[in-house]
């Protein structure tokens, strides 16, 4: 199914998007990427959910990425004897391990390690950062606080530490069970919650054992620190606001994002913008004009990907919040403004034969008249790079592994088609010129850019580009030799 946008959107699947026709309504309003949220569903709804996606896929022949994304250690103190309590400014509270419901002066804190960890004068925020508490004395087993900012408390609420690099392991038994799970059932993409170092994701990627992508979700000071060793080690990032802005103060959140997403794009790798998007449309079909410009300025940035969680999973219009998003994204990039933006910020090295090959595809499509590049591809790599590049014309990957084409749906520009195994170049050539055709792309008489390794189905040879005529007779009379 093409696209006529660049910009990918991932919508989170829940109550809300459980069933086929809305599954389906969610992919034809324009959803390219669907998200299984770990910390919610039964094994056996989420298997359902798949089936769901790969039925859609199949019916019509267009390549759906699925990505689960794994809970990751959730921290949260114990439970009250009234349910909640009231803590005021200035007083003291204390965490512990003692498992007695908790009062207006104690509560349990179930997790050694934080204790471990902490030292005085730390930050303790607990309820998305409603609660602010600052360590005033702290041992193996306890922590003694005073409360800076007050509010409500109750059962098992989240706890954040971000001052801190916590000894936690980025994966729980829960998730170590949820990933083997989820790459037997045959997703595309794993999301990591929590990311603090770039050990987390080679943990991670040891037990997929290549059944499924990497991406690791940034939402922690400790991950910004160590961004580019984390992003060595991922296929891929979110740029997760949610907690990302409880743990730093809301104005850092921008420029954070701003940087993290050019850093993607300079290292071809895929960069999702989430959390809060289009909240409003949770409940409303209409969203606010600051969600609207919050998700233009992800575009213009240059983001491969856009996402949805409540408004898609949950809320009462998922179906118009996909909408919203695909028209926002067609808007922008029919602005000449956002032609001039990512032109601006491309600033790639180059440094292999495959970085030249793409860098000539996208600047011969430019400077004539080539309606796409055509790009064949085994492990992916290619259609990243190209990608990279952000040219004016559509992309085209050309490829015969169906996780291939999947994965890639999360890719800015990839659109994704499927071919036989090739031996040669005038092949692959007579390939992408009807595809090319088929899919709307180009005409007969039009031309187009054709990119490729040779010898082919060996990954990382790209070293061959060529223009060709879409018609087939043209192909033989122009042929080299």
């Amino acid at each position: 199914m093409r696209r006529h946008r660049n910009v990918k959107i991932v919508a989170t699947l829940g109550p809300a998007s459980s069933d086929y026709d809305t599954i389906r309504a969610l992919h034809e309003a324009g959803a390219d990427v669907f998200r299984l949220n770990m910390s919610h569903g039964l094994h056996e709804e989420i298997a359902e959910k798949h089936r769901i996606i790969r039925q859609v896929e199949e019916e019509l022949q267009s390549p759906i990425a699925i990505l689960a994304d794994l809970q990751g250690p959730k921290l949260r103190v114990g439970t009250f004897a009234n349910g909640e309590e009231e803590l005021e400014e200035g007083a003291p509270f204390r965490l512990d391990l003692d498992e007695a419901e908790g009062d207006a002066s104690r509560v349990c804190l179930p997790h050694p390690e934080i204790f471990a960890a902490l030292e005085v004068g730390a930050t303790l925020l607990v309820n998305d950062g409603k609660i602010r508490l600052k360590v005033t004395d702290c041992g193996k087993d306890y922590a003694q606080t005073e409360v800076v900012i007050g509010g409500t408390i109750s059962n098992r609420k989240g706890v954040n530490v971000p001052d801190v690099v916590l000894p936690l392991a980025a994966l729980s038994e829960k998730d170590r069970k949820d990933l083997e799970f989820v790459c037997d059932l045959g997703v595309d993409w794993l999301a990591l919650s929590f990311v603090q170092r770039p050990e987390d994701v080679i943990e991670a990627r040891d037990l997929a054992k290549g059944r499924a992508a990497i991406l690791s979700k940034i939402e922690k000071p400790a991950a910004v620190e160590r961004f580019d060793a984390i992003l060595d080690a991922s296929d891929g990032i979110m740029v997760a606001r949610g907690d990302l802005g409880v743990e730093l103060p809301v104005q850092n959140v921008p420029p954070i994002q701003k940087r993290l997403v050019r850093r993607c794009r300079s290292m071809a790798k895929p960069v999702i913008v989430a959390t809060q998007m289009l909240e409003s449309m949770i409940e409303s079909p209409m969203p606010t004009r600051a969600e609207v410009s919050d998700v233009a300025t992800a575009i213009y940035e240059g983001s491969d990907a856009i996402m949805l969680s409540a408004e898609s999973a949950a809320g009462d219009y998922p179906v118009e919040a996909v909408t919203t998003m695909d028209n926002v994204a067609r808007e922008v990039e029919d602005d000449p403004t956002y032609r001039e933006v990512i032109e601006a910020s491309r600033k790639a090295s180059r440094t292999t034969v495959a970085d030249g090959i793409v860098a000539a595809a996208r600047e011969i499509a430019e400077t004539t008249d080539i309606k796409v590049i055509c790009c064949f591809t085994q492990s992916g790599t290619t259609a990243l790079l190209t990608a990279r590049e952000r040219p004016r014309v559509p992309i085209m990957a050309m490829t015969n592994m169906r996780g291939t084409a999947r994965r890639l749906a999360l890719s800015w520009g990839v659109n994704c088609v499927m071919t036989g195994e090739l031996e040669r170049f005038k092949q692959a050539v007579l390939s992408a010129a009807g595809a090319a055709r088929d899919q709307g792309y180009a005409e007969a008489l039009d031309q187009i850019v054709v990119t490729a390794g040779v010898p082919f189905n060996v990954p990382g040879t790209t070293n061959i580009l060529r223009v060709a005529p879409c018609q087939e007779s043209l192909i033989y009379a122009t042929e080299p030799g």
